[in-house]
């Protein structure tokens, strides 16, 4: 059975105690609305531990005011069923005011791959995921945390954040998941009708006809403005960005080295990202 805590002090004590025995522990950090891609992310925590928690929180610092903020989609007790199903040992379900009690005032700010994509266009993004990651840290006391590499450069900054502040834990990028037709398991899918839902499936393979001409030695600037044109005659509205970066720094991309074709476009109301390997053998 699932463990369900709302408070810091319960979550300490709970992991502590397994701590006490010897037992490694896990984190996934989550906003709720749990889909196959989230489950993924228990399953390689319980691969990699012996008790896993999933902390279910939607963080209202990572949200600008033009967001979604109050339209997220939040389903607890499906959440809640699913956690029990993935065999999660413990969840962590707290309020805004148990994370960000009043007078709250600090704020961690991590660079370098930080810079540019998602922080072109949401600038205040970075600092509010690292805040509660950092927070979920300190809190729960893990071995090691998992993320989802579709949210690419997120898994870097918090690789980034771990790296600089020396703390005790292992970082662990999971694959993305995709249904069928290949578009990435994201909560947001949910905004997306049946219409959009067919335009947004073509996002993973526009990206991967760009990856495989970048490796086939196409020029940079060439196939990343076709692949902008690809992703807007699909159907998409706007594209935020669709750039080859480096797959540690997010640093521009060199030839002959790994890297990641990352995008955001807008489907209606609906805001997608994703983004592929570019392979350097």
């Amino acid at each position: 059975m699932t463990i369900v805590v709302e408070t810091i002090a319960a979550l300490r004590a709970q992991v502590r105690a397994w701590r006490a025995e010897g037992l490694k522990v896990a984190l996934v950090p989550t906003m709720g609305a749990l889909h196959d891609g989230h489950v993924s992310l228990m399953r390689a925590a319980l691969e990699r531990a012996d008790r896993c928690v999933v902390s279910i929180f939607v963080n209202p610092r990572q949200f600008a005011p033009t967001e979604d903020l109050d339209k997220y989609p939040r389903q607890l007790a499906l959440d809640l069923d699913r956690l029990e199903k993935a065999g999660v040992h413990l969840a962590f379900t707290p309020g805004v005011e148990e994370v960000y009690p009043q007078g709250f005032a600090t704020s961690i700010s991590v660079g370098g791959p930080s810079a540019g994509l998602e922080t072109d266009f949401r600038p205040a993004f970075f600092d509010g995921v690292a805040t509660v990651v950092g927070k979920l840290f300190i809190q729960s006391e893990p071995d090691l945390a998992v993320f989802g590499e579709k949210d690419y450069q997120q898994l870097c900054v918090v690789k980034k954040l771990v790296q600089d502040l020396n703390l005790p834990l292992e970082i662990v990028g999971s694959p993305t998941i995709r249904d069928s037709e290949g578009l990435a398991m994201s909560s947001r899918n949910a905004y997306l009708s049946a219409q959009e839902l067919e335009i947004a499936r073509q996002l993973n393979k526009i990206l991967l006809k760009a990856a495989s001409a970048l490796e086939g030695g196409a020029d940079e600037a060439v196939t990343m403005t076709a692949a902008r044109q690809d992703v807007l005659e699909a159907g998409f509205d706007t594209v935020d960005y669709v750039a080859a970066r480096q797959s540690e720094t997010l640093a521009p991309w060199q030839r002959d080295t790994d890297g990641r074709v990352l995008v955001a476009a807008r489907l209606g109301k609906t805001r997608l990202i994703d983004n592929v390997e570019i392979s350097a053998s």
